[in-house]
């Protein structure tokens, strides 16, 4: 199983010793990363974000008590779930740490297969809460994400523009005569040209960051972090072609195609700036390639 598939483990103990057998002990399963220190582990946290922490109770310095509660405080690491090993075996101690936040404890000297049962419960855990999570932010029709991941994708991208002060994009893009499709072919093609359009949508996509969702009926959203209208404009262009030339095939060998509409809204966000105005010009924008005609980009002014 390659690094990319495997789930990742960081294990935070000044003791040297605890950290290789721990190392030696998992190392075959998951990808693990190591520290020494409070310092160290933040720091791997901020840029590996591993999907457990083991984290030791009594450190020099900052305590595991005291790393679990900044741990627990940031929005980067909030979710991760940690796990204690320690030492010490008293109920009170066991008590705190669940009570900080932590998911579980697992008390020195270690045995080698309760500490591998408990890493691989929590994982599991873990794994089974993802997978949940994914398939409630999917659309199952298309297969991009729905309307709740758009929300939460949007949120999340304007923050992070806000604080960088860099450009970002939106487009909403509405299918050209839906209504008209649906009664002429039937609900059933209707669906084959939404997937269509969504598999167009998510091929034009060249970055990772870049982010498509079934806003909802016949519209869609695009968000490209990142990006102005000079970069955004020649994006939207290639979609709106790509899907007006695309071939829908039907049931009996004929085919249909379909047009969209699209506006778009590029700007750098503010702090003062609300997010809903953002995406209210793309939606106006949108309403304006309807009135001129359709099957058009117009970009909001």
């Amino acid at each position: 199983m390659t690094n990319k598939n495997r789930n990742s483990i960081l294990i935070v103990d000044d003791e040297k010793a605890n950290l290789l057998y721990l190392n030696h002990l998992l190392s075959e399963d998951y990808v693990i990363y190591t520290a020494r220190d409070a310092k160290e582990a933040f720091g791997i946290v901020d840029k590996h974000r591993p999907d457990l922490i083991l984290l030791d109770v009594i450190m020099p310095e900052m305590s595991g008590y005291d790393v679990i509660t900044a741990l627990k405080r940031s929005d980067l690491s909030k979710d991760i779930p940690v796990v204690f090993i320690t030492g010490l075996n008293d109920s009170d101690d066991e008590m705190k740490g669940l009570d900080l936040g932590a998911e579980d404890y697992i008390t020195k000297p270690f045995h080698e297969a309760i500490v591998k049962l408990r890493v691989r419960n929590q994982i599991k855990m873990l794994n089974q809460m993802r997978a949940i999570e994914r398939l409630s932010m999917m659309d199952q029709l298309t297969d991009i994400a729905n309307r709740q991941s758009f929300d939460q994708r949007m949120d999340r991208e304007w923050r992070m523009a806000v604080r960088a002060q860099s450009p970002v994009s939106l487009m909403m893009i509405d299918v050209d005569h839906f209504k008209i499709y649906n009664d002429t072919y039937g609900h059933q093609q209707g669906d084959v040209a939404l997937q269509t359009v969504a598999g167009i949508l998510k091929r034009n996509l060249m970055r990772s960051t870049d982010f498509v969702a079934r806003w909802g009926g016949e519209e869609f959203a695009v968000l490209l972090p990142m990006t102005d209208t000079c970069g955004a404009l020649p994006i939207a262009e290639s979609i709106r072609v790509d899907i007006e030339n695309t071939v829908i095939p039907c049931p009996g060998g004929t085919s249909t195609r379909v047009t969209v509409s699209i506006g778009l809204n590029s700007q750098m966000p503010t702090q003062n700036e609300p997010m809903a105005n953002f995406i209210s010009k793309a939606d106006k924008a949108l309403y304006t390639a309807k009135k001129m005609g359709r099957n058009r980009v117009c970009k909001a002014q």
